[in-house]
């Protein structure tokens, strides 16, 4: 068992060490895009196990939900990393081409980051816990007769996430009728984080589940040895997410103009695809141990982290950068995939909200991200559709949004089940006996 884990360890960690390489040697700078792009995206896949690993092995210590918040933001830490240098020169190069810019591609990274998440993890995660072999087997799949009505089956102590994520989200359609990212979003939406991590920090630990690998041989060290462990691969996985951010946005971007394709498209899907990977590997790492609610647990929270966050954070960059405080503007366009990325997390809570994730909910989902996308980059490529690329987010938008007032209507009971949890769980009011009951 020791040594199986040891080998695991080795080779994730191996996975990492190309980039760390060319990294320390100093020849970073003489690499093709290419091979850029490619030996960060290795050491980014090896970072997914790690992090994987020490959030696993975190949960013998802590309250989970907060193990999982601690993983949901490292796992996105390139995320954050390509939205930081690109608010970094917006403000570093304020009133310039450049600038203007760049605060785009922050918008830009920012949205498709959430919608990919979404559009493609939420339900591509549910796909895939659905009908993966052994599924059968998982407690929280539930099979239903009917074309496509198999579901899954989430957590009901996922109700704060969703209270905290539907009320970030709500604010996310102010945004940009402020003319920009300003002090007051930073203040609501990191204060919203804020107070999410400091209520699930009240929780007790829970008893450990039965692990095996590299998380059973972690879990089995004392609590000092365990302790260093889960810290030394959470900040080594941290610390080499981040150092590779720049060149492989830059490199993204030399890409893109070589195949055709505008930068801010590249930093806007492709950069966000390949960044978003170390959440889906881990989640489908935990889903292929039969670890689905886990699993789910980490996309809402890395979706509430990244959706308060993420965007909480950029006005706070661009003004260091700046020099003084700024308000991070945008164009138009931005602040239309502002609306839609917003009406997005609506429509994914409205179908969330009763705790059942559904193959046809799931497919509704991928269709309408992938099918905006698709026309996104037929606008990109010069194909006429009738719609410039502004009014089709104002469509897309409204399409989510006519959608989440029925799927709230229709689950109005689960709504209240979600906000009455959530009060008794922020202290606002004292569980029924029933709930008291089952507790203990």
């Amino acid at each position: 068992m020791v040594r199986r884990a040891a080998v695991a360890l080795v080779l994730a960690v191996g996975l990492t060490v190309p980039w760390i390489g060319v990294s320390v040697s100093g020849v970073t700078a003489t690499l093709d895009p290419g091979t850029t792009v490619l030996l960060s995206g290795i050491a980014v896949l090896g970072t997914a196990f790690l992090l994987a690993w020490a959030a696993e092995t975190a949960e013998k210590d802590v309250p989970r939900a907060f193990a999982i918040a601690v993983l949901a933001v490292l796992a996105v830490a390139p995320e954050y990393a390509v939205d930081a240098l690109y608010a970094w020169e917006a403000g570093q190069f304020a009133g310039t081409a450049r600038g203007i810019e760049a605060g785009n591609l922050a918008v830009a990274n920012m949205t498709g980051a959430n919608r990919i998440l979404i559009g493609l993890g939420w339900s591509g995660i549910a796909l895939f816990t659905l009908f993966r072999r052994g599924a059968g087997g998982d407690r929280s799949v539930v099979r239903r007769e009917g074309f496509l009505r198999d579901a899954v089956r989430l957590d009901h102590d996922i109700h704060l996430e969703v209270l905290f994520l539907a009320l970030a989200t709500l604010w996310a359609f102010l945004v940009p009728l402020n003319g920009g990212i300003g002090l007051v979003d930073t203040l609501v939406l990191v204060g919203l984080y804020v107070a999410y991590i400091g209520i699930v920090l009240r929780g007790s630990v829970e008893p450990v589940e039965t692990t095996h690998g590299v998380v059973h041989f972690l879990q089995s060290l004392s609590r000092p040895l365990r302790v260093t462990a889960v810290v030394l691969l959470f900040g080594y996985a941290g610390v080499l997410l981040l150092v590779a951010v720049k060149p492989f946005a830059h490199g993204l971007e030399t890409l893109g103009t070589a195949v055709g394709l505008p930068s801010f498209f590249m930093i806007q899907w492709i950069a966000p695809l390949a960044s978003e990977s170390p959440e889906l590997i881990v989640v489908a790492y935990l889903v292929n141990k039969a670890r689905t609610t886990a699993g789910f647990n980490a996309l809402i929270s890395s979706k509430l982290n990244q959706w308060t966050l993420l965007i909480g954070t950029l006005v706070v960059v661009y003004s260091i950068a700046l020099g003084q405080y700024g308000t991070l503007s945008f164009d138009q366009k931005q602040a239309g995939e502002i609306w839609l990325t917003a009406a997005q997390s609506l429509f994914a809570l409205g179908l969330l909200v009763d705790f059942e994730f559904s193959v046809r909910e799931a497919l509704a989902l991928l269709v309408l991200f992938s099918s905006q996308v698709l026309v996104e980059f037929a606008i990109v490529r010069g194909v006429e559709v009738g719609l410039s690329s502004y009014e089709m987010l104002l469509v897309y938008t409204a399409i989510y949004v006519l959608a989440s007032v029925w799927l709230f209507a229709r689950n109005r009971g689960a709504v209240a089940e979600v906000l009455e949890r959530s009060a008794i769980t922020v202290g606002f009011r004292d569980p029924p006996p029933a709930v008291a009951a089952d507790d203990d």
